[in-house]
């Protein structure tokens, strides 16, 4: 068995000065694969505990601490395709598994980004611990990606057919979690990219739930309400064979709200006698703001941190679906200033900010199937209608991209960072490019990944019924510090998108550690 490096040079010491080194010194057990402490707390513990924080990684304090490196994983190869390939370096490590990933999936680009970008996070484990880089091979491949054929009559009497996707991708720390996406974008690429984001997403709550993603491509706006009905009985009566209580819990995602959900939920209930499990319903739409509201939290957090509030604070908010709404609702009660919103029509802004009356009229334009924001300008007298013709020319101190993925590039950013933009956080998924990304880092701009502010749902779900809003700003609250203080111990202080990958990750790994080759 192999020492410990501190422990090395101790040996070679006299025996007197071994004696006092040992009096002085407590020994702190490694966190990796030899460990039989349960790994599942891992993140949680790192606030709010009575002890010193300890590593991720060796359970000891700091960056420089002893740590037990194992030279038979260093010298074990991570692929043995093409002859035995090993790696020296974490970099090099993470080099390799992106390399792997685009030779199996070169044609999925959305996926390869998000494995790129999360790699590029994780090449600092892989150099203190080399286990970890084929821990991250494994988590590469996900448990099981059904596809299926959606066959439905329209309401002229066509047959209409469209593909259905359910990725479960991660069960090492609990049931499969996550939403479903109804959208003409969504393909098996952007259904597997959002998969393995939601295995990092889903861990960093310190809860026990595991991560998949599901959809269709159908674009949930130009059916009527007869059409969307058959279609997601149509959808469920497939995809319930691999969902249900304790086994996969679907979540709202993009394209997908309350009505929907429930016409999901009657026909899972008609095809199946266990709909509920602990007295939570299977498919509740009971918190449909609970993403919104998160997002909202983390943006708090994030100011907060800086001695800074969201109060008096213009806000530009790209998009007008639920999360969009959702977010400029707990804008508005904390004190900032939602200006804008958009969608496939163009954008509105309102000089002045939108109050809860305006508000209120949005929602129920947005409300109405396939409504697009034009007619809000019927009932307003001082919004400004695609005017400018870009909304990143527009002054604000914040931006909330909520619609589709990519929405901010390096132009936007550059645009945004010119008018004066603060900070920008993600209320949809990948909103931000890698390019972009880069590019805030340069401007110092504040940056909140999706990784992190889309945690809502399934903090919320895991909570139960008795959910407050107090109880999600608390629970956000303590995410928040953690993935800063994992950010720190691996230097990258202040980069929160680093600190999420890397703790999300280390929760999702010391489990599977346990686990072997599954």
């Amino acid at each position: 068995e192999e020492l410990p490096i501190r422990t090395m040079l101790a040996a070679r010491s006299t025996a007197a000065a071994a004696r006092a080194a040992a009096s002085t010194r407590t020994a702190l057990p490694c966190l990796s694969a030899a460990s039989t402490a349960p790994a599942t707390g891992a993140v949680r513990l790192l606030s709010g505990s009575a002890e010193p924080k300890k590593s991720l990684v060796t359970g000891e304090e700091g960056v420089h601490q002893t740590m037990k490196v194992s030279k038979a994983w260093r010298n074990k190869p991570l692929f043995r395709r093409q002859g035995d390939v090993r790696f020296r370096t974490g970099l090099e490590a993470a080099n390799l598994l992106v390399a792997e990933a685009k030779r199996r999936d070169a044609h999925e680009t959305n996926f390869i980004a998000n494995v790129e970008s999360a790699m590029s996070c994780l090449g600092p484990i892989f150099e203190r611990n080399p286990r970890y880089a084929f821990v991250a091979k494994q988590l590469m491949e996900p448990e099981r990606f059904i596809q299926f054929r959606v066959a439905w009559i329209d309401d002229v009497g066509s047959p209409r057919m469209n593909r259905g996707y359910r990725i479960q991708y991660s069960s090492a720390i609990g049931p499969y979690e996550g939403a479903l996406h109804l959208g003409h974008h969504v393909n098996s690429d952007v259904i597997k990219a959002f998969g393995f984001d939601s295995v990092f997403a889903n861990a960093l709550t310190g809860f026990d739930v595991g991560a998949a993603v599901g959809g269709a491509d159908i674009n949930p706006y130009d059916k009527s309400e007869a059409e969307i009905q058959r279609f997601c009985q149509s959808y469920m009566t497939e995809l319930a064979k691999y969902v249900g209580p304790d086994l996969d819990q679907p979540t709202m995602g993009m394209g997908i709200g309350e009505k929907e959900f429930g016409y999901l939920f009657g026909q899972y209930k008609r095809i199946n006698i266990k709909s509920s499990s602990g007295g939570n319903p299977f498919l509740s739409a009971r918190n449909v703001k609970a993403p919104g509201f998160g997002v909202v939290h983390f943006a708090n957090e994030m100011l907060k941190d800086r001695g800074d509030s969201l109060e008096g604070k213009r806000c530009l908010i790209i998009g007008s679906g639920k999360v969009a709404r959702s977010v400029a609702e707990k804008l508005i009660e904390l004190g900032a200033i939602p200006i804008t919103f958009s969608d496939a029509s163009g954008h509105v802004y309102e000089p002045d900010g939108m109050d809860i009356g305006r508000l209120n009229t949005i929602n129920k334009i947005k409300d109405e199937r396939g409504a697009l924001l034009g007619r809000y300008i019927i009932a307003s007298t001082t919004a400004q209608f695609n005017d400018p013709e870009s909304v990143f020319d527009i002054p604000c101190d914040l931006c909330f991209p909520c619609a589709g993925m990519g929405d901010i590039d390096e132009a936007a950013v550059g645009k945004l960072a010119d008018n004066g933009c603060k900070g920008i956080v993600e209320g949809g998924h990948s909103a931000v490019t890698p390019g972009a990304r880069k590019t805030l880092k340069k401007r110092g701009v504040m940056y909140g990944p999706s990784t992190l502010t889309l945690t809502g749902n399934s903090i919320v779900y895991a909570l139960g019924k008795t959910v407050t809003d107090e109880m999600l700003a608390k629970e956000i609250s303590r995410i928040y510090s953690d993935v800063k203080l994992t950010a720190q111990e691996f230097n990258q202080r202040g980069d929160l998108y680093a600190g999420a990958n890397i703790a999300g990750f280390l929760r999702v790994a010391n489990v599977m550690l346990n686990h072997g080759a599954v």
